[in-house]
């Protein structure tokens, strides 16, 4: 049961944000506060360590700042403030730990998985700055076709296969239909949309060996973090992508 929430999780936040992408930047906006909230107040209980309401709001609040600031900054630099955002997160989890006082437990394991937290959830922001780029601002084509090749890696990412058949299935399957999506509906170098394609399916292969990994998470609120925070840290590396292959 666990396991289909992860993929629903992860399934409903990438269509809301390829179909808000077609309506407005403020929607996109919208659905990544979303899945901001979702992400930083269900890790904790995916690391199950102490404090997870100060923790999810930390996380939570981190993400929410990098998505607000990509979606209003304006000029070229529109990440300009994702590390700003994630150091202060960072430092904040720190904070929380030392506010904890000596002696308690789960410290060390708090402070790495709350920073692993912070970095995933800030990276949504680049979803908000993809969808400002020229490639997306007209039709969101771009968009679309990474959202397809994510769905097509969730979809290997599902097989009851081991890994070293699934993560490459996961790859080729986001890489063709990237590639695919590109010849056939729009005109974004096929190339292009294959390297963005393929890197996608990566990182869902990544997070899949993690969840097989952790034998699942053990709650729901967890669950769903780790179905969300795939979909929001691709965000930044769709952006970097586009940057540099088709802007």
């Amino acid at each position: 049961m666990k396991s289909v929430s992860v993929a629903a999780a992860a399934a409903v936040s990438l269509c809301a944000i390829a179909a808000t992408a077609y309506l407005s930047l403020p929607a996109v906006v919208v659905v990544l506060i979303l899945a901001s909230l979702v992400t930083g107040f269900g890790w904790p209980h995916l690391l199950d360590v102490p404090a997870k309401k100060t923790m999810g709001a930390v996380i939570a609040g981190a993400g929410i700042a990098s998505v607000l600031t990509a979606a209003m900054l304006d000029g070229p630099r529109m990440l300009l403030w994702f590390a700003p955002i994630a150091a202060v997160g960072t430092g904040l989890i720190f904070m929380v730990q030392l506010l904890r006082g000596t002696g308690q437990s789960l410290r060390l394991e708090s402070t790495i998985g709350g920073a692993a937290g912070i970095l995933l959830a800030t990276m949504a922001g680049g979803w908000a700055a993809a969808e400002r780029l020229a490639t997306n601002a007209s039709d969101s084509s771009m968009m679309l076709l990474t959202g397809t090749s994510l769905f097509f890696a969730l979809a290997a990412a599902l097989l009851p296969w081991p890994d070293r058949i699934v993560a490459p299935l996961a790859v080729v399957l986001a890489a063709l239909t990237g590639t695919m999506g590109a010849l056939l509906f729009t005109n974004i170098a096929p190339l292009a949309a294959a390297i963005v394609g393929a890197v996608c399916g990566a990182v869902i292969a990544s997070f899949r060996r993690l969840v097989v990994a952790g034998r699942g998470p053990g709650s729901l609120p967890g669950a769903l973090a780790i179905g969300t925070a795939p979909i929001a840290a691709v965000g930044t590396i769709v952006y970097f992508l586009e940057k540099l292959l088709l802007v």
